[in-house]
């Protein structure tokens, strides 16, 4: 199965998104755009992933934002150990390989529930901390008062970058403005208020994410850079890597190696969307591992001389760190709604960063 492509320009024309300030949605979509809204809500529920293209976000983009991100990654450890911060639970600067857990290692009714999925639909068994390295960038402005400061921490900046800032705030902003729509034509085909979503992740601690795995070490068939898991956040966005690998599961179980096409950006649900939904939107489960067509990536670019580091160039965007999580619009009225109590979105943040290695206190109360 292939991961449907959304189009983006129609809702972008429709709606003044294109060039300068954004005008007001026009009061009536039209027949067209409504049932693109249902199909985007549609395969969000399904599939927990879609492919869009967006005008606004180029090739060009992405491939700035991939070369400057491979120097990093090049770069010796102890210099990039240097942008470190385990005190913010690393939620910004780097984080080494090693640090991170992937859930399925941890979560016990996880490993249950793998031993019983269809062998062909299994994913690949941890057994240690993911080997791959992450930098966090926030994006967006972020609030002046919160309860939940180190969730909302000043960016690190390494030195020798002088384009980083520039380069990391428009490829952030851009795959933002991307996320933004899809929240916005998902709501609709939800039959939510278009601003639904949107509203809520106004000053959210959203995180540009970019992974580094290096396959000059670690290129072997089904070694695995980030181990089965779901996001925590509102909806990720992928930019195209240049080395494949990413495997998600659909809500059937069924597994798929996805192929995101040139010039498209992925897009996944996290478990904020699936609280806002009270399930109606399940969290999409994937995993990041050495594939065949990873192996053949690697043989290309290693026949080019080019940099043999598999980046890749995920952001992460979120619900407001003080808004409540909780079952929008007709969605408290589901059967599954007391699965999803009300909660402030950064405290359900700092519990799903303790269970990952990624936080060591007890999250305060809201």
């Amino acid at each position: 199965m292939e991961v449907p492509v959304i189009d983006l320009l129609p809702y972008l024309m429709v709606c003044g998104k294109l060039g300068g300030d954004s005008a007001e949605q026009a009061s009536q979509l039209g027949p067209e755009l409504e049932e693109l809204c249902v199909k985007v809500s549609r395969i969000l529920r399904e599939t927990g992933a879609l492919l869009v293209k967006d005008p606004r976000c180029t090739v060009e983009d992405n491939d700035r934002f991939l070369d400057m991100m491979e120097k990093y990654f090049e770069r010796p450890s102890e210099f990039k150990r240097l942008q470190e911060r385990p005190n913010l639970h690393y939620q910004v600067g780097v984080t080494p390989e090693g640090v991170e857990v992937p859930r399925s290692l941890v979560d016990e009714d996880m490993q249950q529930k793998l031993k019983t999925m269809p062998k062909e639909y299994q994913p690949c068994t941890p057994t240690g901390p993911d080997r791959k390295w992450r930098y966090m960038w926030r994006v967006g402005p972020r609030p002046t008062n919160t309860r939940f400061k180190e969730l909302n921490s000043e960016p690190v900046i390494p030195e020798g970058f002088p384009e980083w800032k520039d380069t990391m705030d428009s490829w952030g902003q851009k795959m933002i403005s991307a996320i933004e729509v899809v929240a916005e034509m998902a709501a609709i085909g939800f039959g939510l208020p278009k601003d639904a979503f949107t509203s809520l992740m106004k000053q959210g601690p959203h995180l540009l994410a970019p992974t580094g795995s290096d396959l000059s070490i670690y290129g072997e068939l089904q070694n695995i850079f980030a181990g089965y898991h779901y996001d925590l956040n509102f909806l990720t966005i992928h930019g195209r890597s240049r080395f494949p690998g990413l495997n998600i599961w659909l809500k059937n179980g069924q597994k798929v190696e996805v192929k995101v096409p040139v010039g498209c950006l992925l897009i996944q649900t996290g478990k904020q969307i699936e609280w806002l939904t009270a399930g109606e939107c399940i969290a999409g489960m994937h995993e990041v591992v050495v594939t065949g067509r990873t192996l053949d990536a690697i043989k290309l670019a290693s026949e080019q001389n080019r940099s043999l580091w598999r980046v890749s160039s995920t952001l992460f965007s979120h619900i407001a760190s003080d808004a409540v999580l909780k079952p929008l619009g007709h969605f408290a009225e589901s059967p599954l709604a007391s699965q999803y109590p009300a909660m402030c979105a950064g405290e359900f943040v700092e519990q799903e960063l303790a269970v990952i290695n990624l936080k060591g206190k007890k999250p305060e109360s809201c």
